[in-house]
């Protein structure tokens, strides 16, 4: 099993940024490349198990939303289509956790995935620059 990870500090607090990522269906909103998103079936951006269908650079992407706890603020989806990667069993999580000092906001993110034993750093390396230039639209966006 591979992983990726990458992590951050925002200014704002915790609740402000947990606020625009909670919504599975707001990536628009927040990630730079992304177009429209709806999610399937009727269900809200706030349902456990809600498809998300995002066009994303021009690809169609479907991920499905397997769990979300405004408690520890964090979501965890995986891919339901054909990932843009060469994986296997990808499950992503994304986790805001507020910073006392100066009351900001630590966001990480990361991935566990199957794939070649040969491309484990590859792959990882490529989703951890994916992640921080995802987390950096993020940030332009709440300065914005």
């Amino acid at each position: 099993m591979a992983k990726a990870y990458y992590s951050t500090i925002f200014q704002q607090t915790a609740s402000d940024v947990w606020k625009i990522i909670r919504d599975f269906n707001n990536y628009p909103v927040w990630v730079g490349g992304a177009g429209e998103s709806r999610i399937e079936d009727g269900k809200s951006g706030e349902t456990v198990g809600a498809v998300r269908d995002v066009l994303y650079q021009g690809r169609r992407i479907r991920q499905r939303l397997l769990a979300l706890s405004d408690v520890e603020r964090m979501q965890t989806y995986e891919f339901c289509s054909t990932p843009s990667l060469p994986v296997a069993d990808f499950q992503a999580t994304l986790r805001v956790s507020p910073v006392i000092d100066g009351n900001r906001a630590f966001v990480e993110w990361w991935a566990a995935f199957d794939c070649e034993p040969v491309r484990r750093e590859e792959l990882s390396a490529t989703l951890e620059g994916w992640f921080a230039g995802w987390l950096e639209s993020l940030r332009a966006h709440l300065e914005g």
